[in-house]
């Protein structure tokens, strides 16, 4: 952003300010022009410390609070009727029951390779046998560690396997050792249902969808213009403000969109016929408080950081006055005024970056809010 743009968006915003109203009168004395005799409101005042520091100038987009990634999860063992299934925002975790078909529950183990066969004594080496191991170890079904974690399926897995079938309550008969297809599903962690799409009573057939689910971390995506995707770097910090929530919240930049989409016309942009600037998806992984943990598709505003400098006089922006003739000043509790350029402007201090005949700690004057 010019310099020239960013003064003249701050002087729109400290003109419709009743001190600068009132204050524009008595810069007009001080500096000696003429002007009419017309009554100038009062206005409360108070003084503020000029200060020196960081300075960042913020821009602030829309965003959506959510969960990353999303998963579907589809039947893969025999046909039949849904029995037991996980209400929508409950999270599963590892050995976890998901849901369940003709009374055969369906269990979560942690892996990225989809669960594709039986699991049993005699099945050619494979990475998904290596991940059941490395499942039966976590849960700690191999108490005397006698599985060697690889991809070969061994006595000592049919073994922790049978051990994890008798802490479902099976009776010896039915622990065979042996997980056939459909009877697990992998996910790369924690899983949080997010939509069931075959509740209790409804057909499940092989490859059927029978819900939705995500991770449990909580992140924000956000729809920022193509132009501004210089920008914005993966593990840059930015502010979050959630919609209900006190104060804003820092999140991390985990990934940027690399495909533009064109963003949904506006009212007037409909009427003219015209799309709106291209856009990219940047997604920012927030910590909310646990209080919030229900909470999903909720909106936030998102601060961006578009330039900073490290160590600048600033006085808070309701400080500023307009200057007849251009420009701006601040005044001083004796009535002086001091004349300022404006900088850098920090949405979230309030405070604004300026230089003149200024010194820390010195007090300007602001309006009482």
């Amino acid at each position: 952003m010019s310099g020239r743009r960013r003064v003249r968006r701050v002087g729109m915003a400290v003109a419709v300010t009743a001190f600068g109203v009132a204050a524009a009168g008595a810069g007009t004395a001080v500096l000696g022009r003429p002007h009419p005799a017309a009554p100038v409101a009062q206005v409360s005042t108070n003084t503020e410390a000029v200060t020196r520091g960081p300075v960042a100038e913020r821009t602030r987009f829309s965003g959506m609070l959510g969960f990353d990634g999303t998963y579907q999860v589809a039947h893969q063992g025999e046909p039949g009727i849904v029995t037991a299934m996980t209400e929508a925002g409950t999270t599963v975790a590892r050995g976890g029951v998901v849901y369940a078909v003709a009374n055969h529950p369906v269990r979560l183990l942690y892996g990225v390779v989809p669960a594709y066969r039986d699991l049993a004594a005699g099945v050619t080496n494979g990475p998904d046998v290596k991940q059941l191991e490395e499942n039966l170890v976590a849960l700690g079904m191999d108490p005397g560690k006698q599985i060697v974690v690889d991809e070969k399926f061994t006595a000592a897995t049919a073994a922790a396997i049978r051990r994890w079938q008798a802490s479902w309550g099976l009776p010896a008969a039915q622990r065979t050792g042996r997980l056939p297809q459909g009877s697990v599903v992998f996910a790369s962690g924690l899983l949080r249902i997010a939509q069931v799409q075959a509740p209790v009573g409804a057909a499940a057939a092989p490859g059927q969808p029978v819900l939705s689910a995500t991770s449990t971390n909580r992140v924000v995506t956000s729809e920022i213009p193509i132009v501004r995707q210089s920008q914005v770097h993966v593990g840059d910090q930015v502010q979050v403000t959630v919609t209900g929530l006190t104060g804003p919240t820092t999140g991390t930049v985990v990934r940027i969109g690399r495909t533009a989409t064109d963003q949904q016309p506006n009212q007037q942009q409909q009427q003219g016929g015209q799309n709106g600037p291209p856009t990219v998806t940047i997604t920012i992984q927030v910590s909310l408080p646990a209080t919030t943990a229900d909470l999903d598709q909720a909106p936030v505003a998102v601060l961006i950081t578009a330039a900073s400098k490290p160590n600048v006089l600033q006085v808070p922006v309701v400080a500023l006055l307009p200057r007849t003739g251009g420009g701006y000043q601040v005044r001083l509790p004796d009535g002086t005024f001091v004349e300022v350029k404006p900088g850098l402007f920090d949405e979230v201090t309030g405070k604004i970056e300026v230089t003149g005949n200024l010194t820390v700690g010195q007090l300007v004057q602001v309006p009482v809010s």
